[in-house]
C-alpha cells in the first residue's frame, strides 16, 4: 500500500476519490475534481476551493501529464 499524506503536504498529488493537487500548473487548476469512470479512468475536471478537499489520504507524485489529458480530457491515474 502506497504512503498517504494530508492535503498540506503535497505539491503534486491525487485522492482516490477524484480530487487532484497540483501546484505547478496554473494557480486555476492548483486544486480540481474529476469523474472517475470505470478502468480508474478521470474526466471532465473542475476547479474547487481548497477547503473542498478530503484532509487525508493523499498520494503523492512526481508529475501529472496535462497535456495528454487535456488533449482527450480523460485521464488514468495510478
Amino acid at each position: 500500500m502506497e504512503e498517504t499524506f494530508c492535503a498540506e503536504e503535497i505539491m503534486i498529488g491525487f485522492h482516490p476519490k477524484g480530487y487532484r493537487i497540483d501546484k505547478t500548473t496554473s494557480r486555476g487548476n492548483w486544486y480540481t475534481q474529476w469523474d472517475v469512470v470505470a478502468g480508474n479512468r478521470w474526466c471532465h475536471p473542475r476547479p474547487v476551493p481548497f477547503a473542498a478537499l478530503p484532509r487525508e489520504g493523499w498520494i503523492g507524485r512526481d508529475r501529472f501529464d496535462w497535456q495528454r489529458c487535456l488533449s482527450s480530457s480523460i485521464e488514468s491515474v495510478g
